[in-house]
């Protein structure tokens, strides 16, 4: 299983295009003679234009039945809305290519020197066409590149969102769980990888998302785009897990860890689990807000840390339905 993005196939400029369309068109003229052959150039022309364009748009996912998970980080990429018009621009041409050839066919039928003018004329035309779409196709090409290398994540998934400011342990307390089984991928405007994890249990796959330059820093210093991915998240999280260093070995004081904590809570509307990490290098009492402790480093309820998380996620898969016969 892939993410919608990541299949798609190469969009072709518009001059590959033309003169793909043309060079075949050549070809298809002369396997015939007379105004045969100028009614299979414009046939040949014609088809391959408004196949390719028209492959473009429908070989993209309908945005409208995206999960909102990847809805929302498309839109932060690459403006959802702005892309769907730049595909409408190709669809639009598609139709006009055939349009046009509908229009010059029954001019072919005439003498050679005719069918030929007209021909050329209709050439001329769609050349017109595709090279109106230009911009659109570099638009939608440049999207291709920008999403197709998103994250394999998986919103259909029971997913556990890992949290906190940078150097707190969450890395470490994924790739710990995870095993060997972790993956990393980046979004375009993450200034690192983002760590995607799994771990089985009671036979289902849980899905540990670590984003770095996301969900580790306050909102204010956000740009657009990582505020609308952020969002996404929302959409994909089942439980969030933020971790807190009270060591202050990771070079953020606590109050400031807290006030992170305090927008995840009131942001993600899925359980919140605070976690104070490095037990082994703080004294006293974890913080008030943190439901368990743990330390990644020597092990000390690592494992029991996983199980509420994953206990939090509290999914259970569809069963069969039994119908009474």
């Amino acid at each position: 299983m892939s993410h919608p993005f990541e299949n798609l196939p190469t969009t072709p400029r518009s001059d590959e295009l033309l003169d793909k369309a043309f060079s075949r068109a050549a070809r298809a003229g002369r396997a015939k003679a007379g105004t045969d052959a100028q009614q299979s150039m414009l046939l040949t022309a014609a088809n391959i234009v408004s196949d390719n364009l028209e492959n473009v748009v429908t070989d993209w996912p309908d945005f409208d039945r995206l999960d909102p998970f990847y809805y929302e980080l498309a839109d932060a990429i690459v403006d959802a809305d702005a892309l769907r018009q730049h595909l409408n621009e190709l669809s639009w041409a598609s139709n006009k290519a055939t349009e046009i050839r509908y229009e010059y066919e029954p001019r072919l039928s005439g003498d050679l020197e005719t069918a030929t003018k007209f021909r050329k004329q209709a050439f001329a035309r769609i050349a017109d066409v595709v090279e109106e779409v230009e911009d659109d196709l570099l638009a939608v090409a440049d999207a291709r590149e920008q999403l197709r290398g998103l994250p394999d994540i998986r919103p259909d998934e029971p997913t556990i969102v890992v949290a906190g400011y940078p150097n707190v342990g969450k890395s470490s307390f994924v790739n710990e769980v995870t095993r060997a089984s972790n993956e990393e991928a980046s979004y375009p405007f993450t200034t690192t990888d983002i760590q995607v994890g799994h771990v089985e249990a009671n036979h289902i796959r849980y899905q540990l998302i670590d984003t770095p330059g996301l969900l580790d820093r306050p909102p204010e210093e956000r740009n657009d785009s990582e505020s609308q991915a952020v969002s996404a998240l929302e959409h994909a999280g089942d439980a969030v897990m933020v971790v807190l260093d009270p060591s202050g070995d990771c070079g953020y004081p606590l109050d400031v860890q807290l006030d992170l904590r305090a927008d995840i809570v009131a942001r993600f509307d899925v359980p919140v689990i605070t976690v104070a990490n490095k037990r082994d290098r703080f004294d006293g009492d974890p913080p008030a807000e943190a439901e368990y402790t743990m330390s990644v480093t020597t092990g000390e309820n690592v494992e029991e840390v996983l199980d509420a998380m994953i206990e939090a996620v509290g999914y259970e898969p569809e069963l069969p339905i039994d119908e009474d016969r």
